[in-house]
């Protein structure tokens, strides 16, 4: 046996070596939060029938599911049982056989005939003993719960007709609902509301989630979302191959910058944050924030007038007076410099343009936030044709909409506008989308709705660039960035003001040091 300093490969009990292990095994929980459009997850149902399941066995397995999350949240109440016309529906007649059959008082309601099911749908709609009556709203009459199996996430046009009667009267009713797969009316693509969608107090789904279940307004409505196990294989992602994910530290924490016991404050990077003469607080919030993160160093560059309240406020953090707006190129001879913010407070005039398309001539790591984004409403051609190295825009809707003329739902949106400007594009928002320019994207769902406050996006910023000084990549650091933003506010709860997500980013940081900790093995 070695000494314990000896570098031998150790293996498994099956002979793999235990890196190949470690990487294999974080592939697996990536996959895990694969977002799937709802014709990928046709094509995955596809994909396992094909490979032997059985489809009425996965809609068995899908409903069973249903009526589960019923019984494990309510007691035994009379439940209306809301039926569409194609596989939703069947998965209904499933939720409503099993609830029956323990008991609980059923009614069921169908959009159509029974004898014009077709496929899974029509074998287990044979299989109801129950009635089945017209899908009007006197379903609800003296119910204590719906079950909302109307349509799926695929739908294609706003809902309309009895439907939608029936889903306006399901809302107003308030009564207790438990949705299958998405609440009627919701696209699972965009989680856009296609006519009308009744908020669902459970949303149950299936192998994977949708977009629609993160994006907004689509999580607003579907209450808690319960992913189930039907059976369908994880290989069938191979096939897939999905781009979009939620965002979760298994998709970078391998990547994580953490310190080294031989590392100093060179190796982690050089951060340098430019600030403006009126609203200092910004690039004071940024700087903070890239220096929490472990940047080894950052400087700020403020304006000569205003140099004492930058000095006076930031202990910790290199300021550099700056004569004129226009001498902050110089602070790029330094090549150790590595990573630059632009754009916190920094106003829209023509100097900030020209600092803007010199920092990016370097081809060192840049982040553009705010008014860096905004100089360049109508010059944006420019900027994106300077984007040659490693580049993170994060805009909030409105600077989104004056620099980019892309129209469509969030996600699409912010993939063409990384596809467009070569940045990876951070669009901010309560459902923030991070896409890189190869079509990769994620999701954020763990920021608390107390982020709406003033600098929040000033920390954000900082936060990415404090990462990438560190040598984390853009996409990987904006993702790592938003996930450690959120989690941080979590921790500190109501009352939340920017800086305070700075107090707390070590809080967050605790909680993905556990997270990396390695595993032993069984």
């Amino acid at each position: 046996m070695g000494a314990p300093g000896d570098l031998h490969p150790i293996t498994d009990k099956g002979g793999l070596c235990i890196p190949r292990r470690q990487a294999r095994l974080a592939s697996m929980r990536a996959d895990e939060y694969a977002l799937l459009t709802p014709a990928e997850m046709a094509e995955a149902d596809r994909a396992a029938i094909a490979a032997g399941s059985s489809g009425i066995e996965l809609m068995e397995k899908a409903g069973r599911a249903v009526a589960a999350a019923v019984a494990e949240r309510w007691s035994p109440r009379p439940v209306a049982v809301l039926c569409g016309p194609g596989n939703n529906g069947g998965d209904g007649f499933v939720a409503a056989r099993r609830l029956a059959a323990a008991g609980w008082p059923v009614r069921l309601g169908l959009l159509g005939e029974v004898g014009r099911l077709t496929g899974e749908a029509a074998h287990h709609a044979l299989l109801w003993r129950g009635a089945v009556e017209p899908l009007t709203p006197h379903l609800l009459d003296g119910a204590g719960l719906a079950i909302d199996a109307i349509f799926g996430a695929g739908l294609s046009r706003p809902v309309d007709g009895a439907a939608r009667t029936v889903i306006e009267a399901l809302a107003a009713s308030r009564l207790a609902s438990v949705a299958v797969d998405v609440p009627s009316g919701l696209d699972g693509a965009t989680g856009e509301v296609r006519g009308a969608a009744a908020p669902a107090s459970v949303t149950v789904t299936f192998f994977r989630k949708k977009p629609g279940h993160l994006l907004l307004p689509g999580r607003m409505l579907c209450g808690e979302t319960m992913l189930a196990d039907i059976g369908i294989p994880a290989s069938v992602l191979e096939r897939i191959a999905p781009k979009t994910r939620e965002n979760a530290p298994a998709l970078w924490l391998e990547a994580y910058p953490w310190p080294r016991l031989d590392t100093h404050k060179y190796r982690r990077g050089h951060a340098l944050v430019a600030g403006g003469a009126v609203m200092t607080g910004a690039a004071r919030l940024a700087a903070r924030a890239a220096a929490r993160i472990g940047a080894g160093l950052v400087t700020v560059a403020a304006p000569a007038a205003v140099w004492p309240v930058y000095a006076a406020a930031l202990t910790g953090v290199i300021v550099r007076p700056l004569a004129r707006a226009e001498d902050f190129p110089a602070l790029l001879a330094d090549e150790r410099r590595n990573a630059i913010l632009l754009g916190p407070g920094g106003g829209t005039g023509e100097a900030m343009r020209h600092n803007v398309l010199t920092a990016l001539a370097t081809r060192r790591a840049v982040v553009l936030d705010a008014d860096a984004l905004t100089v360049f409403a109508d010059r944006r051609d420019a900027l994106f044709a300077a984007i040659a190295g490693p580049c993170v825009m994060t805009p909030h809707d409105g600077e989104f909409a004056r620099l980019f003329a892309i129209a469509g739902d969030k996600l699409s949106r912010a993939r063409a506008a990384a596809a467009q400007s070569g940045a990876v594009v951070l669009l901010k928002g309560g459902d923030t989308v991070v896409a890189a320019p190869d079509g990769r994207a994620v999701v954020n769902a763990n920021a608390p709705p107390d982020l709406a406050t003033a600098g929040s996006g000033d920390v954000l910023a900082g936060l990415v660039t404090g990462l990438m000084a560190q040598g984390l990549d853009p996409f990987h650091a904006a993702a790592a960035a938003c996930w450690i933003h959120g989690d941080a506010a979590t921790a500190f709860g109501p009352g939340l003001v920017a800086e305070d997500i700075i107090e707390s980013v070590p809080v967050a940081l605790r909680r993905l040091k556990g997270m990396s900790a390695p595993t032993p093995l069984a």
